[in-house]
């Protein structure tokens, strides 16, 4: 069964973004793990005192529930969505390649379409996140998706005309971004003349050089190697009468009036956060005017003809060792174009269509689009440790040994054959963010995963299960080892592989920092966490190189934090984000409130932005002005952030008031059924984009509130 079906809402009503779907998970895993006696739920007043039994009483409540959400082979299926464009995508892709009534039922097409609906605008328009403002990619995308679903621009349906509205009256589709641009030129309602070149060529020059693809962060590697292909070929699908309709609704002139030189160099202003300098505009024009029209010439075509066939082998390897899942929705989307453009009867298609299901999510705001095929295996180990944290997993060892085995049947086995000829990095030992059919793993998603089955191997197998092998343990290490900078520091996927001066060609105009995969804080504290409790439990294995490494990654965190005492969170919102992995990696190695000028101005500036509430709430404009702002009201997330952050710098022992009045207000925002509150999304990457993580609404309370919990009992016994 794919996995979106879960239950079919058909009714036309809004719902808040909060009213995600739990309530589906409930439904359908509820008979497969009942749930115990509730526990009341209990309010705390202002004067009433935290103690030890309030925390377990509530810890209790929250985890019983939590082990009803989990699926039968041990994970927990949540949301992965908030960013509006991926399903216009998907439409676009099975639209061309004729498979949109086959893949997507015309009961399934309600719910994209009410989805979509659900967060239109205000003003008409659509944004690239849920609550973000309206900018012109996803306003173009998401009114073109509508109407390729049978959405009908008529006197019945205004909100479609607030949508054309929106669009034309911010400078219409001459003014979408590339993203855009080259996504409308694949339908055929906007011309290829109007794209900057994305030569296919590019893959042909020596890897020595920087400017080589294989050099890139791999997700832009793989969104615009299909880009590059599509482009040499100057792809456009079928022109239906909806096309046409397109071409009259998205312009405020006649399509064939337009100066598509004119809207190459275009870009909305709400839409435009990386500018093109007045020399990538001077590059930009000069690849258009004289290179392209030699290259697609002949006798010269012959080498695009080549690069082409290249382009097109590196494709299929992407599509082979990910089986068909692509790394991304964007890459996927693409990747199905070319292998139809390629061969429409190809066994490559065939494949992939199955697994546009991977990417589906339905819920009570309509069927969405995740931004990966999951965060599985990310999230099971901070759930482990989210029970280890709470000292109460005897009383809930069936779940835990279910999750043990996930996670350990999640590990990549095995390298990618010819992964280097491929540009790939070695996989061998590597966690995946989400499962082990995608075979890219990462930095980060390794080291916590490693953790984990590290602290359960300290607990008896008839509780948790087998500890996993020791062998697999030591491939795990080494896949990290592999992957780190010349500074100690880590990124995601692979090291850094080119130079910083490279981000200032990237052809997007919306998305910063897409070319290289750029070291992360977050990254190198996970890496600095897990390698430091292997090297406790295997003190002998390569340990001059984990000692360096250690010492290495612990500096590079020290230089990142800022004079405010704040570390800028990559991954997540943001501040209290970066300062949860940047004190416990720091914790991890040593350093204390006594002994560490960080630890100590860190808790300063996170005590500094304790809400009136005795909680945390950080907006996800932080991310976009590099400032802490405040959302204005308290977020069960960022308040555990912030709590874990100050427990393992030690303010409990130092002054412990604030940790109860933030552990008071978690206590009461839990719900009567255990579970904590949906609220704003708190996923981000590259300072655009902002999702959801679904678990981490329980995820992190819990372990906030296990690791306080266990700090009362271990002064009172003091």
């Amino acid at each position: 069964m794919p996995p979106f079906v879960c239950r079919l809402l058909i009714h036309e009503y809004s719902v808040d973004v909060a009213a995600l779907s739990y309530s589906l998970l409930s439904c359908q895993y509820a008979k497969l793990n009942p749930l115990p006696a509730i526990v009341p739920k209990v309010h705390l007043d202002d004067n009433a005192e935290v103690t030890e039994e309030i925390i377990s009483a509530s810890l209790r409540q929250a985890l019983n529930q939590y082990c009803t959400l989990q699926a039968h082979d041990g994970h927990w299926p949540g949301d992965n969505s908030g960013i509006m464009f991926l399903m216009p995508m998907f439409i676009f892709s099975l639209y061309v390649t004729e498979n949109l009534h086959s893949v997507i039922s015309s009961d399934h097409q309600r719910e994209i379409c009410r989805h979509i609906y659900n967060h239109q605008n205000e003003d008409g328009g659509w944004g690239t996140h849920v609550i973000g403002p309206s900018n012109m990619l996803c306003s173009c995308l998401n009114y073109a998706a509508l109407r390729l679903l049978g959405e009908m621009l008529d006197c019945d349906n205004g909100a479609l005309a607030k949508g054309r509205a929106w669009i034309l009256s911010h400078g219409s589709a001459t003014a979408v971004p590339q993203w855009g641009k080259i996504f409308l030129s694949i339908i055929g309602a906007y011309d290829w003349v109007g794209n900057n070149p994305i030569f296919p060529e590019l893959w042909m020059v020596p890897y020595f050089l920087p400017i080589h693809p294989g050099r890139f962060w791999c997700f832009c590697r793989m969104v615009y190697m299909s880009m590059a292909y599509l482009y040499g070929k100057k792809f456009v699908g079928p022109i239906t009468p909806t096309i046409l309709a397109l071409r009259e609704e998205l312009y405020n002139i006649p399509y064939r009036n337009i100066d598509w030189n004119k809207a190459r160099q275009s870009c909305a202003k709400e839409d435009c956060r990386c500018p093109h300098s007045k020399v990538q505009r001077t590059i930009f024009y000069c690849f258009h005017k004289f290179v392209e029209p030699v290259i697609s010439s002949w006798p010269t075509n012959k080498l695009r003809e080549r690069a082409l066939s290249k382009l097109m082998e590196h494709i299929h390897y992407n599509d082979e060792t990910t089986e068909y899942i692509t790394i991304c929705p964007v890459d996927k989307a693409l990747s199905m174009i070319c292998c139809w453009v390629e061969n429409p009867n190809s066994y490559a298609l065939k494949q992939h269509l199955p697994r546009v299901y991977d990417y589906m999510w339905l819920a009570e705001d309509g069927m969405k689009a995740k931004i990966a095929d999951g965060c599985q295996s990310w999230e099971i180990s901070f759930i482990i440790q989210a029970f280890v944290s709470t000292d109460l997993i005897g009383e809930f060892s069936k779940t835990i040994e279910k999750a043990h085995d996930f996670l350990k049947n999640s590990q990549v086995i095995s390298n990618c054959p010819s992964y280097q000829k491929n540009y790939r990095h070695r996989s061998k030992g590597s966690w995946t963010l989400s499962t082990i059919d995608i075979g890219w793993g990462v930095s980060d998603c390794t080291a916590e995963a490693i953790k984990a089955l590290l602290l359960l191997s300290k607990m008896s197998p008839n509780l948790v299960g087998h500890p996993i092998q020791e062998q697999r343990l030591y491939d795990g290490v080494d896949c990290i080892l592999s992957l780190m900078n010349k500074d100690g520091s880590f990124s995601t996927y692979e090291r850094r592989r080119t130079n910083s001066w490279l981000e200032d060609l990237n052809p997007s105009d919306s998305f910063q920092n897409i070319v290289i995969d750029h070291p992360s804080m977050e990254c190198t504290s996970s890496v600095l966490e897990g390698l430091i409790l292997f090297k406790e439990q295997y003190p002998h294995y390569r340990c001059k190189e984990i000692e360096k490494c250690i010492k290495n990654a612990a500096t590079y965190i020290e230089n990142k934090q800022r004079k405010n005492g704040s570390w800028y969170g990559t991954w997540g919102i943001c501040f209290t984000y970066g300062a949860f992995f940047a004190v416990k990696g720091l914790a991890a190695s040593g350093r204390t409130y006594d002994n560490s000028d960080c630890m100590r101005k860190s808790c300063e500036f996170l005590l500094s932005k304790q809400q009136s509430t005795g909680g945390w709430g950080e907006s996800y404009l932080s991310i976009e002005t590099e400032e802490y702002v405040d959302s204005g009201s308290s977020h069960a997330v960022a308040t555990a952030w912030a709590m874990l952050a100050l427990i393992y710098a030690g303010q409990a022992e130092i002054y412990p008031v604030p940790l109860y009045r933030a552990a008071k207000l978690l206590m009461n925002m839990q719900l009567d059924s255990g579970e904590f509150p949906q609220q704003e999304h708190m996923g981000c990457a590259n300072s655009a984009f902002f999702f959801n993580y679904p678990n981490y609404r329980n995820i992190f309370p819990i372990m906030a509130l296990g690791e306080f919990r266990r700090r009362l009992i271990e002064n009172q016994s003091r």
